[in-house]
């Protein structure tokens, strides 16, 4: 290989490892819940502060902050029926998972039409 290929290979192997870091860096996530239904969201920021204050500022009403994610997810299921009844949240590694999981607790509340209202993934979740 001459040297002007060897270069061009180095500057991606540079820039991979770059945007690696930084997909690394901004992997944190909050998801907050209020009433009747009331939620918000942030994803991909640098720190799990600055996600719990944008979830907070995106939920309508008195919030708070229910799920925390780093390189994973969060969802939040409502009755369908009932918007201000039970509701369900949660966490995990992947998207299926956390919306599993606020849907069993949404029915555990004694929702009777659950539904996932927001989910939200962040990195590589």
């Amino acid at each position: 290989m001459s040297g002007g290929v060897h270069a061009c290979l180095r500057m991606v192997a540079v820039g991979t490892i770059l945007f690696a870091g930084t997909v690394e860096a901004e992997s944190a996530g909050a998801l907050a819940v209020g009433a009747c239904a009331s939620y918000g969201y942030a994803f991909d920021y640098a720190e799990p502060q600055a996600a719990r204050t944008a979830a907070l500022a995106k939920c309508k009403g008195t919030c708070k902050v229910v799920a925390t994610m780093r390189r994973g997810c969060a969802a939040y299921a409502v009755d369908g029926a009932k918007a201000c009844g039970p509701y369900g949240y949660g966490s995990a590694p992947s998207l299926g998972q956390a919306q599993n999981v606020a849907l069993r607790h949404c029915y555990q509340f004694h929702g009777r039409d659950c539904m996932v209202r927001a989910w939200a993934c962040d990195g590589k979740g």
